[in-house]
C-alpha cells in the first residue's frame, strides 16, 4: 500500500502512532517524541514500513537523516541508504553511506562512516559499529581536525589507527595500533593510546609537553600529567629533563564551598648547586570564614637565592609569606595579619632586615547629627622583628596608634568649595635592641586644615566638558618628633593620592610637622568624540624643612618639587599615564609613565621609570629604565611577541624576549627565545629557548571551533 506525499510535497510529519500502530513500539511512543519527517511513505505488507526522500527520525534528543529508511518490525532495525547522518544528544556527529541501526539508534554497523565530534575532531573510517548507545567503534581509522580540501591533499597531521573506541559515557578515546603521521609521514607509533574527545574538561591524561633550551640548563623537555581527584581538586605533576637537571613540577589546586587552595613546587637535583636538592613552593588560598570575615594566605618558600631565577619560576627579589584575616563592612574594616620577608637579594642579610611583621588594623567611620560632616576613628597595632641580637641593626620595634578626625564641607557664594579638617594622633612605641633611641615613647599630635576648591565647569559647543580647579590648603601639626627611629618611613611617595594629607609619611614612626601650605590645580575634559584627558598641578610649603625626608621624595626643603600627573586616553585602546616630581632646576628628580594600546589585534605596553641617585634610600647610582611588553596579531593565525627592559643609566639591557605562535584549526605552535642578563637579583645571565606544540580537536590543545576554515577560500 502506497501512501502519497501530502499537500506541498515537503517534509511531512508522520506519527507512526497513528499509522503503524503498536507495530513500532520504539518510534510509535509519543511520549518519547518519536517522530518521523519524509516525503513519501510505504508500507509493504505487515512488517515493512519504508520511508523515501529527505527522511528525517527523531528519538530522545538524537536525530537521524537519510534518503531512505526502512523498519523491519520482526528484527527491529532500520535499514539506511545514505548519506546517512546522525547526531546524538551532545551535538556528536556520525556520517555513513549506508548502514542499519535498531529501532533506539543504539547499537547498528555504519559503513564509509566518518565522525566528528563537538565540531572539531574528524575520524573517517572504513565502517563504524555502535554498541549500546555508548561505543561507537571504528575500524581503520584515520583522525585529524585539520580541514583537508580536495582528494590529494593530506592533513598537517593525522593519527592512523586499526580501531578506535569512542566511549561517549567517559568521553574518552581508545586507539588500537596508532601512528602518527606529520603530512602523511610516519613519526610515532604506540600499541595503545587513549586520548580525550574534544567535549571532556576533566580527565587524567598528559598535557601539552614544552622544549625548552637553556644556556644554563641544556636542552630539556617537560611531560606534564593531569591528575583530576574528583571534581574539586586536581594535581598536575611535571618531570623536567635535561643535562644538567632532574626536577619534577608539581601543581594542586582545590575548590572548596567557602574558597580555594593552589599550591605550586618543585624539587630539583642538578649541576649548578652543590647542595642535594633545591627547590621551592608556593602556596596561596582565599576563604570566606562568614559574617563577612576572609582569611586569604600566600606562603612563598625557597632553597636558595638563585633558584627561581635559574627556572625561571618567579621575578620576585624579595618573598613574602602572609596570613590574613579581614572584615569589610559599609563604615568599618578589620584586617589582623602576619607576614615573613625572605630577601634573594645579593648581599642582603635577611637577620638585619624586618623578617616577621604583625598587624592589626580597624577603622570606623560615622555621621554625628549634631557636628555634621564625618567622624573617622582608627587603631592600628604594628610589631616587627629581626633576627639579630646586635645593637641597632638587630632592633625589633612595636607600635599602637590610635588616629581620631573630623572632616566637614560647605559650598560659599560663587561656587567656592570650603572644607575643614580637625585631626589627632596618639602614637606609642616599644623600642628595643637600640641604644640611640628611647625605649618607651607616648605621644599625643594635634593637627588641622582649611581647604578651598573652586571648580568650574565649561561646555564647549560640541559637547566637550572641561573642568578647571584650583585648590589650596593651610595645614598644622603640632608637637615635636620624639626620639625614635626611621625604620618604616624610609621610602616616601609624594604623588595625588597624598597631596592634601597633613603627613605623607608612610607609617605612623614619621609624622610632619608644623605650618604648611598646599596649592594647585586640576584640570579635566572629556570630548565625545571618544577622548579624554586629565593633569594635576600641586606643591607644598612649610615654615620648616624636615630633614626625614630623602632627596628623591620631592618634599625636602621649605618647598617641595612641583608634582605633575597626568592622563590621556582615546576610544581606540590608548591609555597614558604619567607622574613626576620637577625640581627647581627643571629637572624631575623621579618620574613614572605607562603607556598602553590595546585593540583587537594589539596589545602593547611600555613603562618608564626614573629615580636619582639617593644615600638615604640606598641607592648609590641613578635608576633610569624603560621596558616593553606587547604582542601584535598579523593575521589570524600568526601572532608576534616580544618584551625587553634596558638601563638608561648604565645604557645595558635587563632583560630581552622574542616569540611568535602560529594557530590554525588542529594546531598551536609557539616558539620563544629569551635573555636575562646579571643583576642583584639574577646572578648568572642566562638565554633561554621554549617550544610548545599542541593538537587542536583534543580537550588538551583547546578548542579549534574559531579557527575552522572553509576550502571556498
Amino acid at each position: 500500500m502506497t501512501r502519497p506525499p501530502l499537500p506541498f510535497a515537503a517534509r511531512l510529519f508522520l506519527s507512526f502512532w497513528l499509522t503503524f500502530g503498536a507495530a513500532l513500539p520504539a518510534l510509535a511512543q509519543t511520549n518519547d517524541a518519536a517522530m518521523l519527517v519524509a516525503d513519501e511513505v510505504l508500507i509493504a505488507g505487515e512488517d515493512q514500513l519504508i520511508a523515501r526522500g529527505n527522511v528525517e527520525a527523531l528519538y530522545q534528543g538524537s536525530r537521524l537523516t537519510a534518503t531512505r529508511i526502512t523498519y523491519d518490525r520482526d528484527t527491529d532495525t532500520l535499514q539506511l541508504d545514505g548519506p546517512v547522518r546522525l547526531t546524538d544528544p551532545q551535538g556528536n556527529l556520525l556520517l555513513a553511506d549506508s548502514g542499519s541501526l535498531d529501532s533506539t539508534f543504539e547499537n547498528g554497523l555504519l559503513r564509509g562512516a566518518r565522525m566528528v565530534l563537538d565540531e572539531q575532531l574528524q575520524l573517517a573510517s572504513v565502517e563504524a559499529r555502535r554498541v549500546d548507545g555508548r561505543y561507537t567503534q571504528l575500524a581503520r581509522v584515520a583522525v585529524t581536525s585539520c580541514q583537508v580540501c580536495g582528494a590529494n591533499q593530506v592533513p598537517l597531521w593525522q593519527i592512523r589507527a586499526s580501531r578506535i573506541v569512542h566511549d561517549e559515557e567517559e568521553k574518552q578515546l581508545y586507539f588500537d595500533n596508532a601512528q602518527f603521521r606529520i603530512l602523511d609521514v610516519p613519526v610515532f607509533y604506540a600499541p595503545r593510546l587513549r586520548l580525550p574527545d574534544p567535549t571532556l574538561k576533566r580527565a587524567a591524561g598528559i598535557l601539552i609537553p614544552s622544549i625548552r633550551s637553556s644556556t644554563l640548563l641544556g636542552f630539556g623537555i617537560k611531560v606534564p600529567y593531569f591528575i583530576p581527584i574528583g571534581d574539586h581538586q586536581d594535581v598536575t605533576l611535571t618531570p623536567y629533563l635535561s643535562p644538567v637537571t632532574r626536577t619534577l613540577e608539581a601543581r594542586y589546586r582545590r575548590a572548596f564551598r567557602n574558597g580555594d587552595l593552589t599550591v605550586n613546587a618543585a624539587v630539583t637535583s642538578d649541576t649548578l648547586d652543590e647542595g642535594p636538592r633545591r627547590g621551592y613552593l608556593f602556596a596561596e588560598g582565599a576563604f570566606d570564614l562568614g559574617r563577612d570575615y576572609k582569611l586569604s594566605f600566600d606562603i612563598e618558600m625557597t632553597s636558595d637565592d638563585a633558584y627561581l631565577n635559574d627556572y625561571d619560576y618567579a621575578s620576585k627579589d624579595r618573598l613574602d609569606s602572609e596570613l590574613t584575616i579581614t572584615r569589610t563592612k559599609a563604615k568599618r574594616y578589620f584586617e589582623i595579619g602576619i607576614t615573613h620577608y625572605q630577601s634573594l637579594v645579593d648581599g642582603e642579610d635577611n637577620a638585619t632586615q624586618p623578617t616577621i611583621l604583625a598587624d592589626a588594623i580597624y577603622e570606623q567611620r560615622l555621621f554625628p547629627a549634631a557636628l555634621g560632616g564625618e567622624l573617622r576613628m582608627g587603631l592600628t597595632a604594628h610589631g616587627h622583628f629581626r633576627y639579630s641580637d646586635d645593637d641597632i641593626i638587630g632592633r625589633d620595634i612595636n607600635r599602637l596608634n590610635a588616629d581620631l578626625s573630623w572632616r566637614r564641607r560647605w559650598t560659599l557664594p560663587g561656587g567656592v568649595r570650603a572644607g575643614v579638617l580637625g585631626q589627632l594622633w596618639g602614637d606609642a612605641f616599644s623600642i628595643s635592641q637600640d641604644s640611640t633611641s628611647d625605649n618607651n615613647v607616648a605621644q599625643l599630635t594635634p593637627a588641622a586644615a582649611v581647604e578651598l576648591r573652586w571648580p568650574l565647569i565649561r561646555t564647549a559647543a560640541n559637547g566637550a566638558r572641561d573642568v578647571i580647579e584650583p585648590i589650596v590648603q593651610f595645614g598644622w601639626a603640632g608637637g615635636d618628633r620624639p626620639n625614635i627611629p626611621n625604620d618604616e618611613s624610609t621610602r616616601v611617595e609624594f604623588d595625588e593620592g597624598n597631596l592634601l594629607a597633613l603627613s605623607r609619611f608612610p607609617a605612623a614612626d614619621r609624622r610632619e610637622r608644623g605650618y604648611s601650605t598646599v596649592y594647585g590645580l586640576r584640570w579635566m575634559r572629556d570630548n565625545p568624540s571618544g577622548w579624554s584627558a586629565g593633569l594635576t598641578l600641586g606643591r607644598v610649603t612649610r615654615d620648616e624643612a624636615d630633614d626625614a625626608f630623602s632627596r628623591s621624595s620631592g618634599l625636602g626643603g621649605t618647598e617641595s618639587d612641583w608634582l605633575v600627573a597626568g592622563h590621556f586616553a582615546t576610544r581606540s585602546g590608548l591609555n597614558v599615564t604619567a607622574r613626576g616630581l620637577l625640581d627647581g632646576d627643571a629637572r624631575f628628580s623621579k618620574a613614572a609613565a605607562r603607556a598602553g594600546w590595546t585593540n583587537s589585534r594589539l596589545d602593547l605596553g611600555a613603562s618608564y621609570v626614573l629615580l636619582v641617585t639617593d644615600a638615604a634610600e640606598d641607592r648609590p647610582e641613578a635608576l633610569s629604565e624603560w621596558s616593553f611588553d606587547g604582542s601584535y596579531r598579523f593575521n589570524q593565525y600568526w601572532t608576534g611577541l616580544a618584551d625587553w627592559r634596558y638601563d638608561l643609566a648604565s645604557s645595558n639591557l635587563a632583560k630581552a624576549g622574542l616569540g611568535v605562535n602560529y594557530t590554525n584549526e588542529c594546531v598551536e605552535v609557539g616558539f620563544s627565545v629569551s635573555r636575562k642578563f646579571a643583576s642583584s637579583s639574577n646572578l648568572e645571565p642566562s638565554t633561554d629557548f621554549g617550544l610548545t606544540v599542541a593538537l587542536k580537536g583534543f580537550s588538551t590543545g583547546g578548542s579549534a571551533k574559531d579557527y575552522r576554515r572553509s576550502c571556498g577560500g
